[in-house]
């Protein structure tokens, strides 16, 4: 999700975003950081809030583990015909579209 954001967010809109209560979020986070995959810094206009960003090493994560969901999905898609990839994209934009959440902003949860 923080791949995803253009700037650091704060722990209560991690929450809000992944559908978690605050203290789930902090906890999260605090993993997040002692893994070395995210960091904390003051926000630039207040600094009394504290903002969460990925890490170089948290980017990499992001990064390998949408190149494996990518070739998971060329390998599990490689016996369609394009007929078949066709239809499933659209049953699949169907089907996300109707998720609970879709296109209210969030995440989809």
């Amino acid at each position: 999700m923080l791949a995803a954001e253009q700037d650091p967010l704060g722990v209560s809109e991690i929450a809000e975003r992944v559908g978690v209560d605050q203290p789930r979020a902090s906890r999260l986070v605090a993993q997040g950081v002692e893994l070395g995959l995210l960091r904390r810094e003051a926000d630039a206009e207040d600094a009394r809030k504290i903002r969460t960003l990925l890490t170089d090493e948290g980017r990499a994560l992001v990064r390998r583990a949408r190149e494996d969901r990518s070739a998971a999905v060329g390998e599990a898609l490689a016996g369609f015909s394009d007929a078949e990839r066709r239809q499933f994209a659209a049953l699949l934009e169907r089907f996300a579209a109707a998720w609970p959440g879709a296109g209210r902003g969030g995440a989809g949860r």
